[in-house]
């Protein structure tokens, strides 16, 4: 496999989201996981540091380029990648709350989970509108253009639905916790109805034109970020309705298990179908990339979905499955940080430009084409 330098660009919050992640499932399994909160704390200041690290390298950047990103606001691959910011203190803040209180105390974890959620919310808002209408307004898409990193734009406000469920009770009872309350539904179903387009156009893409590119294949775990995500998001959001939502709180309650189970089935199907997918081509050569850490988050959230049926339903079969996803999330965090490592041992090489044709080109030039 070639390594590639790596490129500073929004997709590096990734690594933060996808190690967070590994925090929040842990302490989200239905049964006790021996040393697993230990695990867990080690898992949340590691993504505490990294996002430190990004953010810092990040300033370092806009230092030294001032317009990097708008480069990559206008480069249609990279821009859906603004979506990772905010989803990386969106899961900072939910790992804070799960594996934090033990070390700086509950009412502390409370108060970073809140300035997360409040920050990372505003931000995620701000991505899921702008970048579709960069899509719109500059780049020009091609039939075959659809990648799983479409989904990364809009994903924020589901993350953001699903962490806020926890600080429902941290507000005033009555209007603050029902406006609460409703206002994570409506994140909901922003992120709903734009994720299941955004996945049919992927679906599209891959059934009508084949993989994409060796190193764009792993995006396609993607998708099992938007699912599990939802899945979680509603379990989340129907513990607390019933207490909050008086008459149709149960309803809420209900909507979690009559929506979960049948997207946990297609959520399935996405794992198996990218799984084999991302081994075939594994056969054929799959470049190290940032995109690895598509194997994590996406990943994780489907054991914090399975996780969240197995307490709802109290079934076995759904806690089995959440313990050996957890295996699934550990493996695809240890090769992303391989891969991680990999590229940066390979970065004091000389490598090919990111950007064959020159780097994408500033408002007022030819629009951009993607392929």
């Amino acid at each position: 496999m070639r390594n590639t330098a790596p490129e500073y660009g929004p997709n590096w919050f990734t690594s933060v989201m996808g190690t967070g992640i590994v925090a929040v499932a842990i302490t989200g399994l239905p049964f006790d996981l021996p040393g697993g909160h230990v695990v867990a704390v080690a898992f949340w200041l590691a993504a505490v540091g990294l996002l430190a690290a990004v953010c810092t390298v990040m300033i370092r950047r806009l230092r030294d380029d001032a317009v990097l990103p708008l480069r990559h606001l206008y480069d249609p691959v990279l821009a859906h990648f603004y979506g990772a910011p905010p989803m990386a203190i969106l899961t900072v803040g939910a790992s804070t709350m799960t594996a934090g209180p033990t070390i700086i105390g509950p009412d502390a974890a409370t108060i970073v989970g809140a300035a997360c959620w409040i920050l990372g919310t505003a931000l995620g808002l701000l991505s899921a509108v702008a970048i579709p209408y960069r899509m719109i307004t500059s780049h020009t898409v091609a039939d075959d253009a659809a990648s799983g990193g479409w989904l990364v734009s809009v994903v924020p406000p589901m993350v953001s639905a699903a962490t806020g469920a926890a600080l429902v009770k941290h507000l005033p009872e009555g209007q603050f916790q029902e406006t609460m309350l409703l206002a994570c539904y409506g994140l909901f179903g922003l992120t709903a109805v734009a994720g299941f387009l955004m996945l049919n156009q992927l679906w599209h893409r891959i059934i009508r034109h084949g993989l994409p590119a060796a190193g764009s294949v792993p995006t396609l775990w993607i998708g099992l970020g938007f699912l599990g995500q939802s899945i979680t998001a509603v379990h989340h959001l129907g513990e607390v309705a019933p207490g909050v939502a008086g008459d149709y709180g149960h309803a809420l309650s209900m909507f979690a298990l009559c929506y979960g189970v049948p997207v946990w089935g297609f959520t399935m199907f996405w794992l198996a179908l990218v799984s084999a997918l991302t081994l075939r081509q594994f056969r054929d050569g799959l470049p190290f990339a940032p995109t690895w850490w598509s194997f994590t988050f996406p990943v994780g959230t489907v054991v914090t979905g399975t996780g969240a049926l197995a307490g709802e339903t109290g079934l076995t079969a759904f806690a089995v499955a959440a313990g050996l996803l957890l295996v699934v999330l550990i493996a695809g965090w240890t090769a992303a940080v391989v891969a991680t490592a990999a590229l940066f041992r390979g970065a004091g090489q000389t490598q090919p430009s990111p950007y064959p044709s020159g780097p994408p080109r500033l408002p007022g030039h030819a629009r951009f084409q993607t392929s």
